[in-house]
C-alpha cells in the first residue's frame, strides 16, 4: 500500500538524536492510523549517523534511508526527499528535535483543505540577539516581497500537499523560501502555532550569517521564485546519492 504520509527529515552529524527522533515520530504517527513513510536524509555525516540509520531501517519497513556522497546542504536534502516520496502529504521536520512530533497531527489535519500548513515557533527556545530577532525581520520582509503572511518562514515543520512541492527546481538555500516557492503551485496556506524545544545533542549548524543570506535573497526573490516553477530551470548538481536503503 502506498503511504498517504511521507515525513522528510534531512540530518548531519546528528547521531545522538538518530534514535530519539524515531522513536517518538512512530509513536506519534502510528496515532494517526494512516499509512506513511519515514525518509530520512544523511546529508554528508561524518559521525555514526548513517549507522543508526542503518540499524533502525533494518528493523523498520516504514523508514528509508537516502545518503548522499557528501555535505549538500538542507535544500538539497529536502529535494531529494520531495523527490522519493510517494505519500499524497509531505511533512518536513528537523533532525535535531528542536521540532515536536507531537505536533504533527493538528498539521495533518489542516491538509484537506490547505496545500500547505506551517508551524510557528512562537515562544522560540534558541539566542534572542543571533537566531530569533534577525528572523522577525527575514520573516517580515518575505511577506512585504513574497506576499506570503507567514510568521516563522524558517520553521522546518510543515506539511505539504505533494503536488505543491515536488515539481519544484529548488537550487542551494531555497528551502528558505518553500512557501513562497509552494504558494505559485497552491495558494492556500495555514499556520498553526508548533512547540519548540531546546536542544538535547549536538550544535546548530546554522547562525547569525544565514539572516544575511536571506536579506541578500530578497532582492532577486521574484526571479528565484519564478525559475523554481520553470520546468527548464536547471538543477544538475543539487545533490547526489550514494546509497538508499529501504525495505523491498
Amino acid at each position: 500500500m502506498n503511504p498517504k504520509l511521507s515525513v522528510v527529515i534531512p540530518l548531519r552529524d546528528e547521531e545522538l538524536n538518530v534514535a530519539p527522533l524515531h522513536e517518538e515520530l512512530t509513536g506519534v504517527l502510528a496515532t494517526l492510523h494512516v499509512p506513511y513513510e519515514i525518509l530520512l536524509i544523511d546529508d554528508g555525516s561524518t559521525d555514526a549517523t548513517f549507522a543508526r540509520l542503518a540499524a533502525i531501517q533494518s528493523s523498520d519497513p516504514h523508514v528509508r534511508v537516502i545518503r548522499f556522497t557528501r555535505n549538500f546542504g538542507q535544500t538539497a536534502a529536502f529535494a531529494a526527499g520531495f523527490a522519493y516520496a510517494r505519500g499524497r502529504y509531505i511533512v518536513t521536520s528537523d533532525g535535531d528535535l528542536q521540532n515536536d512530533p507531537a505536533d504533527i497531527p493538528k498539521l495533518v489535519a489542516l491538509a484537506d483543505t490547505h496545500d500547505m500548513v506551517c508551524g510557528w515557533r512562537r515562544q522560540r527556545k534558541d539566542n534572542v540577539l543571533t537566531r530569533h530577532a534577525p528572523s522577525v525581520v527575514a520573516n517580515t520582509l518575505l511577506w512585504w516581497v513574497s506576499g506570503i503572511r507567514l510568521h516563522d518562514n524558517g520553521c522546518s515543520l510543515k506539511v505539504f500537499r505533494a503536488e505543491v512541492v515536488k515539481p519544484l527546481r529548488l537550487r542551494p538555500g531555497m528551502h528558505r523560501y518553500l512557501p513562497a516557492l509552494a504558494s505559485q503551485l497552491g495558494g492556500r496556506v495555514a499556520e498553526v502555532e508548533v512547540n519548540h524545544r531546546s536542544r538535547r545533542f549536538g550544535h546548530s549548524k546554522y547562525g547569525l550569517s544565514r539572516t544575511f543570506r536571506v536579506l541578500a535573497d530578497l532582492v532577486s526573490l521574484r526571479r528565484l521564485m519564478r525559475q523554481a516553477v520553470n520546468p527548464e530551470t536547471s538543477v544538475s548538481g543539487l545533490y547526489e546519492v550514494q546509497q538508499v536503503l529501504e525495505t523491498a
